[in-house]
């Protein structure tokens, strides 16, 4: 006769393989690590290092950036400008997050900003260098260089747009390898698999950016260079999640997750800038498609499509990576046990049938 209990304990066996026992446990690590990741970037944004230059006379240029730069915690880095206009253009090349305008005959000067760069970071040069003129005296008066679109009050756009793009490559990765296993059976079925994700990046990249602008009037820009950019993303994100499958079985769908949504996001500048997160995510951001890719963004909706060569280069090399991981996975390693490998059995069954 059974001991008490023995019945519930072999269903539980059964019905919680140790495989499912330890997917289980990933996930809730992925959840735990979802929480830290997201908090820990945005619940207390301070800036560090925001750049502001000084426009000011000569007698006076030393102080203020000696003022600016004991800013208690190194939250200005600050440099000088010649003149108005070439701090303006700075700003609109994305090498200055803001600039301080000091007018001599008067007792107001002029903080130039860009929102489209970042609110919060304007928000933040206007506080420091506020304070810095109240103690002399004197006011501020802050200037937008690069406004933001009236669809894009909060300047999210161009970061939810990419949001979408990465959501839609990984899974579609995912949705592939989980339809037809995890590792392609041969080269010629995994060309299969990265051409269909080469066609849907194209149409993702092209009906995401037509929502995000002339469909909701939320993001400025090109059409035919943010489809571009929201291809690549797309598929950089996607070929990479299939390198992860093709080592990882499913377990790499959970290594795509914690690489581009609970790392990737919240690094990514699109709710805070780079200066205004925390140390660990403003040094992730840039390297990461998720950030790259709300870079190369925001430069073409709003600065002219300046400096895309970097955040282009870092979604090509992560592409080109997850293809010849893939690749060499498929040449080297074992054959998952998919319905792929499966169908190219019965395949190869029906064939030695018929030449018999």
């Amino acid at each position: 006769m059974a001991a008490p209990g023995q019945g519930f304990v072999a269903e539980l066996k059964s019905a919680v393989t140790p495989r499912a026992a330890l997917l289980v446990i990933g996930v809730l690590l992925l959840q735990l690590g979802f929480i830290t990741s997201y908090i820990g970037a945005l619940h207390k944004p301070t800036p560090q290092n925001l750049s502001i230059a000084v426009v000011a006379p000569p007698q006076v240029t030393p102080k203020l950036v000696g003022a600016l730069e004991s800013v208690p915690n190194d939250a200005v880095r600050a440099v000088t400008a010649p003149d108005a206009e070439t701090a303006i253009q700075q700003i609109k090349d994305q090498k200055l997050y803001a600039a301080l305008v000091v007018d001599p005959t008067s007792t107001q000067d002029t903080l130039l900003v860009g929102n489209a760069r970042g609110t919060a970071a304007a928000k933040a040069a206007e506080s420091i260098t506020t304070a810095i003129d109240q103690s002399q005296g004197r006011t501020v008066k802050v200037q937008d260089v690069v406004p933001l679109a009236k669809g894009d009050n909060n300047g999210l756009s161009a970061f939810y747009l990419v949001i979408g793009w990465c959501v839609g490559g990984y899974l579609v990765a995912s949705i592939l390898g989980i339809s037809a296993g995890s590792k392609p059976a041969n080269v010629h079925r995994l060309l299969i698999r990265l051409g269909v994700l080469a066609v849907y990046s194209i149409g993702a990249g092209a009906l995401g950016t037509m929502i995000a602008g002339p469909v909701l009037d939320a993001l400025p820009g090109s059409v035919l260079a943010l489809s571009a950019i929201g291809a690549l993303v797309v598929f950089t994100v996607g070929a990479f999640t299939m390198a992860l499958q093709c080592m990882f079985d499913i377990l790499g769908i959970g290594v795509a997750v914690l690489i581009f949504v609970v790392l990737g996001n919240p690094s990514a500048g699109g709710v805070y800038p780079a200066p205004m997160t925390p140390p660990f995510w403003r040094a992730i951001g840039s390297w990461l498609p998720n950030g790259a890719g709300t870079t190369a963004t925001k430069s073409i909706a709003y600065f002219g499509s300046t400096n895309l060569g970097m955040p282009i280069l870092v979604m090509v090399v992560w592409a080109l990576i997850g293809i010849g991981v893939a690749l060499l996975a498929v040449l080297r390693g074992p054959r998952s046990g998919g319905r792929e490998l499966v169908s190219e059995e019965a395949e190869n069954g029906t064939e030695a049938v018929a030449k018999a």
